[in-house]
């Protein structure tokens, strides 16, 4: 009498990375980074802005403005947190979903910031903004995680990072007036 002994059930794929997280340590060291650094200095830029500790800015009073810091400003701790956390989840499409929509607004906000009445060379991010928005959207519903990870770290990185970087760096901009200015320049 011959035993057959079935094959041993394949264990299931593991993840590429350790933790089961899907982008490795050097994107999420970048992404803690650049997450945490554009979270405190867009918080602190805030407080000395709210509490008069920096200069009064003008812009602060048009409504596309307004709008646009009150959206960009969660969409960075929320993107970074995003990228950082575990996928899948309930949570994480709620979450993601919220992000994107921030996105969306800060970018639509945008088109109605004019500076002396005429676009400026940031407003390229706009329609990179709204199309790789679309990518990540229609990449998760068709469960084409590896294309929606690239998505979103383009997303992350190219719409929400160098704008941000930009924005703290050119002087006269609200951000760039709130961190660096002093009442009475």
């Amino acid at each position: 009498m011959t035993t057959t002994t079935l094959p041993a059930r394949m264990p299931a794929p593991r993840p590429a990375t350790a933790g089961g997280f899907d982008i490795g340590p050097r994107t999420r060291l970048a992404v803690a980074t650049v997450g945490t650094a554009l979270t405190l200095l867009a918080g602190l830029a805030l407080l000395r802005g709210l509490l008069g500790f920096a200069p009064a800015h003008p812009n602060i009073r048009e409504f596309a403005i307004a709008l646009h810091v009150a959206t960009v400003v969660p969409a960075i701790p929320l993107g970074g947190y995003l990228l950082l956390a575990r996928k899948g989840g309930k949570r994480h499409k709620q979450l993601g979903k919220l992000w994107i929509g921030l996105m969306v607004t800060t970018a639509l906000a945008a088109i109605f910031i004019q500076t002396s009445g005429s676009f400026s060379f940031i407003h390229i991010f706009v329609p990179i903004t709204l199309i790789a928005s679309y990518r990540v959207i229609a990449s998760a519903r068709r469960g084409d995680f590896a294309t929606h990870r690239k998505q979103i770290l383009s997303l992350f990185f190219g719409a929400l990072t160098i704008p941000g970087i930009v924005a703290f760096a050119l002087p006269g901009r609200l951000m760039n007036v709130w961190i660096f200015g002093w009442p009475g320049m």
